[in-house]
């Protein structure tokens, strides 16, 4: 009878295993919503996933990762958002400004971390920075209202500049505000501002080619993914048309851009992955306060500044975050 005891209890611990397994909870997803494509948001991805490792998240091992990417085509957002409503991801992380808006208006029960350059108050994503409300919250960081600090950093550098050409994306939720802040500060310098509209990539050239027609002294590059995404084709431009210009994140100036201006992205994702994993773990996004990005940096690149013939003054030089030789 012993034994008999004793084969049956051995039997029965062996299922022990298996019936753990069996009632474990099933891996989280992420639905992760970006109205770029992957290939341009490689470092931000690489921040994200090191944020969500803070609260003890590895993709692939604890969680799983639904990418969808609009490959700068506004109008697949929609349905983008609408395909991860309908899979019940666990939480959607959308990562620019016109994909958290779509986002929200997708669902209003399924969790949304954000990262957006905008007010996400103005913009209706949350109720107000500490106490959101609903089921948004992320990170926000200053765009728009950079746009004279841009335009200060291009008159420091070439103070006899007249004309400057402000190249923006019209379709980007942002970009009124941003040309109104520069226009305002143009008007207290003694700057005449010629803005330049691209919605497409086609249309970048066509604005080159009035530029060449229609000298200007400097060029300040809006913000949005359109135009960070076509980083390599400005910067290749500018430089071909020899016309000094200052662009609104430091992934520009890496590229051969003259200098550059704005937070730093990278970490805003970062931040972004810490809050997406705290959501994971059961906080909800109403008691999570919109966390509000302040490392900005300020990049040089000396070598295209000799390219240009140019020389930075003293002063500009001793608060760069960076000069790139």
């Amino acid at each position: 009878m012993r034994r008999r005891e004793f084969i049956t209890l051995l039997g029965g611990a062996a299922a022990w295993p298996l019936a753990a397994r069996a009632q474990q909870a099933p891996m989280p997803v992420i639905g992760f919503l970006g109205s770029s494509a992957p290939v341009d948001r490689a470092p931000y991805l690489t921040a994200f996933r090191q944020g969500l490792r803070e609260p003890g998240y590895v993709e692939g091992q604890n969680v799983a990762i639904e990418y969808r990417w609009a490959q700068d085509q506004a109008d697949r957002l929609p349905d983008l958002a609408a395909d991860l409503v309908r899979r019940q991801v666990t939480v959607i992380a959308a990562h620019d400004t016109s994909s958290s808006i779509v986002a929200k208006a997708a669902t209003t029960t399924i969790p949304i971390v954000f990262v957006s350059g905008g007010d996400p108050v103005k913009l209706g994503l949350v109720a107000s920075l500490n106490r959101p409300g609903g089921n948004v919250t992320g990170v926000t960081f200053v765009t728009a209202e950079l746009g004279a600090k841009l335009l200060g950093l291009l008159h420091e550098l070439q103070p006899g500049a007249v004309r400057v050409g402000v190249l923006v994306d019209p379709n980007f939720a942002l970009t009124q505000s941003f040309v109104s802040d520069v226009q305002a500060a143009a008007l207290s310098i003694g700057k005449q501002i010629e803005v330049l509209e691209a919605p497409t990539g086609r249309d970048i050239d066509t604005a080159f080619a009035k530029l060449a027609q229609k000298p200007i002294d400097a060029l300040l590059i809006g913000p949005g993914p359109l135009l960070n995404n076509r980083r390599v084709q400005l910067v290749t431009l500018a430089t071909y048309h020899r016309v000094p210009a200052i662009y609104p994140l430091r992934v520009w100036a890496e590229a051969g851009g003259l200098m550059s201006y704005g937070t730093s992205i990278t970490d805003a994702y970062r931040q972004a992955g810490v809050y997406t994993g705290r959501v994971l773990k059961g906080e909800k996004p109403a008691d999570l306060p919109v966390m509000q990005s302040i490392k900005f940096e300020f990049v040089i690149n000396l070598n295209t500044a000799r390219a240009f013939g140019l020389s930075f003054p003293p002063g500009l030089l001793a608060i760069a975050d960076e000069v790139i030789e």
